[in-house]
């Protein structure tokens, strides 16, 4: 009967309940298996969490270098186990902060990264060699990267034993937030050049950590939300296995970081999905790439629960959606996890909100006892039927996209963005007519009081003292090593070597992003605007 169905807040239909004539021809070890062994259903490690927990790991980074190095050292005292950096817009655009075109946005929305100098600032104290470190930074990934590297090395530590990230997903920026410069090929070239040179030289770095999350906050459906970073992964794949390297050197060190939040979020499906993507990319990974190696068919993600999903009206429900984002993320097996704060509609975190959000993931890790059992969901006739319906869905819409001349066609021509806009405003058409609910926006409202909130402000001085320190540091340079530096960079750009070499050199040199960036644009290009319709 049609009352035995319901459409969810996600579109999808589900039963009034589930029996085991749901997963009828369930085959447990093609399926399941135990966690550890393909097909990872369960977990990538045989012992989770019980072994050690997911890396906690909230997103920081605004103003001043200076200003980021005292909030991550709050966090670290906090019980944060890893660091999550956010750039300012002009640094990710390779804009310095003395640009015109940088003005309004310097320290907004992130932290801004000029020089090697603010690198080394921000990092004082803080003993890279002994924690993560996440970098949300795509365009200028290689630059921030070289930075990295060369401020370890100031420190005197060995590059080798830097662990960390950075997101470095140029195509999902072509989908969803246009930080991008350069056109697609030399930027797909740009994050194969980060690829090799960390396989060669930082071996425990992950050199891309494709973004799902962006992609659902346009509005993609779960199953799009991962469907598209697996494209765009193999994407990657392709470019350095092209360069003559085998699929066990890299598919190692790629990592997936996958929404488990935002405004659609779903419990019971979100942990679906994930496991579904888990036990998919192991497969893909064996057919397509002709491996039997475990540690290249797993499936390594971070999750992000994004502030989509959260309300300036009556801010503190959000720390229950937070909670249950977490919650998720945890039992669908994620390595890693940052969370929105519940002031993130209407503000940079403050030092509560943002120690909120890494006291939810604590008192899961240690209070509640998720940690005790290894995927405790498993075995519901609802989650592995739902688990069953995301595999099928995601490699639908997957060979849906690789039929229409695949990702980086169907970005170039619009297809994906016009699909994602559309979505987007029919969730938003939902969320008007209150066919969708979002308590305290479009139901449960109340007369808001007025009240005393703490709002993070952002110095309105940020820009001057930045150029300041920008001029000063560019007064105290070598002019002719810096030359020879970008000079050397643009031929190796001009020739299609691989050039993080040349950029760590040039960024030795104290060259600026925008310099090295500006370099590279006379041989590349500038990228044109994608088409949303």
């Amino acid at each position: 009967m049609d009352s035995e169905w319901k459409e969810t807040n996600t579109g999808v239909k589900v039963k009034l309940f589930y029996t085991p004539e749901d997963v009828t021809g369930f085959d447990h070890e093609a399926s399941l298996g135990a966690p550890g062994s393909p097909p990872y259903t369960r977990g990538i490690y045989p012992s989770m969490y019980r072994g050690r927990l997911w890396t906690m790991r909230q997103y920081s980074g605004f103003s001043t270098s200076e200003n980021t190095n005292s909030r991550f050292k709050f966090l670290i005292d906090q019980g944060q186990t890893g660091l999550s950096l956010a750039l300012d817009l002009p640094t990710q655009l390779g804009l310095d902060s003395d640009d015109d075109l940088a003005k309004d946005d310097v320290g907004k929305l992130g932290v801004a990264i000029d020089t090697l100098k603010d690198m080394e600032e921000m990092f004082e104290g803080i003993p890279l060699d002994k924690i993560s470190t996440s970098f949300t930074i795509n365009a200028t990934a290689s630059i921030i990267l070289a930075m990295y590297i060369a401020t370890a090395q100031k420190k005197g530590i060995d590059p080798g034993k830097l662990r960390g990230t950075i997101q470095n997903d140029i195509i999902k920026e072509y989908i969803a937030r246009g930080t991008y410069i350069f056109p697609p090929e030399p930027s797909i070239r740009l994050i194969g050049d980060t690829i090799e040179y960390c396989i060669e030289h930082i071996p425990k770095f992950n050199t891309v950590s494709v973004s799902g999350t962006h992609i659902c906050e346009c509005g993609a459906t779960p199953a799009q939300g991962v469907a598209y970073p697996f494209l765009t992964g193999i994407t990657y794949l392709e470019e350095v296995l092209n360069r003559g390297y085998n699929i066990d050197d890299i598919a190692p060190l790629l990592s997936f970081h996958l929404i488990c939040g935002g405004v659609q979020f779903n419990f019971f499906q979100e942990i679906a999905k994930l496991r579904a993507a888990r036990r998919l990319w192991a497969k893909i990974i064996q057919k397509r790439f002709k491996t039997g190696n475990k540690k290249s068919m797993r499936l390594r993600f971070s999750t992000g629960g994004m502030g989509g999903g959260m309300t300036e009206q009556q801010p503190l429900n959000n720390i229950s959606r937070i909670s249950f984002y977490a919650l998720a993320a945890a039992l669908a097996g994620s390595q890693s996890m940052n969370l929105p704060c519940f002031d993130e509609a209407y503000a940079i975190p403050t030092d509560e909100a943002i120690r909120t959000s890494l006291r939810i993931q604590q008192i899961i890790g240690h209070e509640i006892g998720v940690p005790d059992v290894v995927d405790p969901l498993g075995g519901s006739y609802y989650v592995e039927s739902l688990t069953d319906f995301y595999e099928k869905e995601i490699s639908k819409e997957m060979e849906r996209i690789e039929a229409l001349g695949g990702i980086l066609r169907c970005v170039d021509d619009g297809t994906i963005q016009s699909k994602l806009a559309d979505q987007a405003y029919q969730v938003q058409q939902k969320l008007d007519s209150g066919e969708m609910v979002k308590v305290g926006v479009n139901r449960f409202q109340i007369d808001e009081e007025d009240r005393e909130l703490e709002f993070f402000e952002v110095d309105p001085k940020t820009r001057s003292m930045q150029i300041e320190k920008l001029e000063r540091f560019k007064s105290e340079r070598n002019p002719e090593k810096l030359a020879g530096a970008l000079g050397a960079l643009k031929k190796a750009a001009d020739a299609k070597e691989n050039l993080m070499p040349y950029i760590l050199e040039a960024v030795k040199s104290d060259a600026t992003v925008g310099e090295i960036v500006g370099e590279m644009k006379a041989i590349y290009g500038e990228a044109k605007q994608m088409s949303i319709f």
